[in-house]
């Protein structure tokens, strides 16, 4: 890395130093997300220490489970803002618990349905796989 956490770092050592892929930084540049660069003359991307922690900021969030709109939220949100910006953030945040709370206890349905269809299945004993079978019915139910 020519320019680790240096200001004027290229795309390709800002996608090093923090570990987020080129094209995933020009998309959160596209959709606004992410502050855009300026460019040099020759109209490359500069990128400078802020971009680096927004970036490890937003990697981070995603890396939680955030979704876009949350994390644009939560970049709204001075960071020194005192008890409103706080209780946003929270309020984002258990908003956000809440939903990965509902999939966990999806997955946990998912999980013992798989676990029955597994434990139904004794290979070369049976008429019809039980797998496919029972995928076939679910496959007809509304």
């Amino acid at each position: 890395m020519k320019n680790s956490g240096v200001a004027g770092m290229q795309i390709g050592d800002l996608s090093a130093e923090t570990g987020v892929n080129i094209e995933t930084i020009r998309y959160y540049e596209r959709i606004g997300l992410m502050a855009a660069p300026a460019r040099n003359r020759g109209g490359r991307r500069v990128y400078e220490a802020a971009h680096v922690a927004q970036l490890r900021f937003i990697r981070n969030c995603r890396s939680f489970g955030f979704k876009v709109d949350d994390i644009r939220a939560l970049l709204a949100l001075p960071q020194n803002g005192g008890g409103a910006a706080e209780m946003e953030a929270r309020e984002l945040t258990s908003r956000h618990l809440t939903e990965v709370r509902r999939k966990i206890t999806e997955l946990k349905k998912l999980e013992a349905a798989l676990k029955g269809m597994v434990s139904a299945c004794t290979p070369g004993k049976q008429a019809e796989c039980p797998i496919v079978a029972s995928l076939a019915r679910q496959a007809t139910q509304p």
